[in-house]
């Protein structure tokens, strides 16, 4: 394709200065789409990995003299209760030590709040087949143990999940419309040459060259065309994901889970400098089927 002669002089088309530069800055910001909406899938998988089928019990301090003491009682009938459950595999209550453990990323140091009534945590296992109805579990833990409620991560967990969709879909539209000024830009170029090479495309005419053939120039130029842009693009997206990657990485209090793209992020990434130069290919042929077949 980059070797095949061409009796067309599309080297000095203006095309040739502006349409890299384009396809570059559109293969950049397509990239930081597409890497976007596969970290937010990773991260979204991972949260549903790591809390499917668990449950947390959240028991409120007692007050009073014997506080500790009473505290600790509410937590033993929470677990009892909660053994009780059809479908519960194992539970873990955490004490305070444990507790101030799991606040420290968000806090810091925790000896501001040490000595402060905090609630206490169970952690619940449940069998995956197992259908529980959290409702009823609920009513009756609040029964017997005054002060405790149930935490089903499933809620916040769908939330996080329409969100993640709703940027995923964000991603597609993003990709789709660099891909249709992409596209225009393309049909810009093409026309603007064939408008200069109007003479030349006559003549071939004359002497029996197919469309096809005229327009196989003007697509093998705007996949040359592409393809350099693509890569450009592709390496100014490279060293900006990488710092984008160290940068959330330092990140300290635990704000933020491990950030990383799967093997497929990366494949979409880097196939996407052909994909562009494909399209400029394909809508440059497009452009000089449909100009041609108006020509008189």
């Amino acid at each position: 394709m980059f070797g095949r002669h061409s009796d067309l002089p599309l080297a000095g088309d203006a095309t040739s200065r502006f349409l890299p530069w384009l396809v570059a800055l559109m293969v950049f910001m397509a990239s930081m789409a597409v890497a976007g909406a596969f970290v937010i899938n990773e991260v979204i998988t991972r949260w549903d990995r790591d809390v499917s089928g668990t449950l947390t019990v959240q028991v409120l301090p007692a007050g009073g003299e014997q506080a500790e003491a009473a505290t600790d009682e509410r937590v033993r009938l929470a677990v009892d209760v909660m053994r009780k459950v059809p479908g519960v595999v194992a539970v873990k209550a955490f004490d305070k030590r444990r507790t101030l453990a799991l606040l420290e990323p968000w806090l810091g140091s925790t000896d501001v709040v040490q000595d402060l009534p905090l609630p206490r945590l169970i952690d619940v296992t449940i069998d995956p087949g197992a259908r529980l109805d959290l409702a009823e579990v609920s009513e009756r833990l609040s029964g017997a143990v005054p002060g405790a409620s149930l935490d089903d991560h499933r809620v916040w967990l769908s939330r996080l999940v329409n969100l993640s969709r709703t940027v995923q879909w964000l991603a597609v539209v993003v990709v789709v419309l660099i891909g249709a000024v992409t596209s225009a830009t393309v049909v810009y170029g093409t026309r603007t040459g064939m408008a200069v090479h109007h003479g030349i495309i006559e003549v071939l005419h004359l002497i029996g060259a197919h469309d096809d053939y005229i327009a196989r120039q003007f697509a093998d130029r705007a996949f040359a065309l592409g393809i350099a842009g693509g890569l450009m693009g592709l390496g100014m997206a490279v060293p900006a994901l990488t710092a984008i990657g160290w940068a959330a990485r330092r990140v300290e209090g635990g704000f933020l889970p491990s950030l990383g793209l799967p093997i497929l992020g990366y494949v979409a990434i880097g196939l996407l400098p052909l994909l562009a130069a494909g399209l400029a290919m394909l809508t440059a042929r497009l452009t000089v089927h449909g100009t041609l077949s108006r020509m008189p």
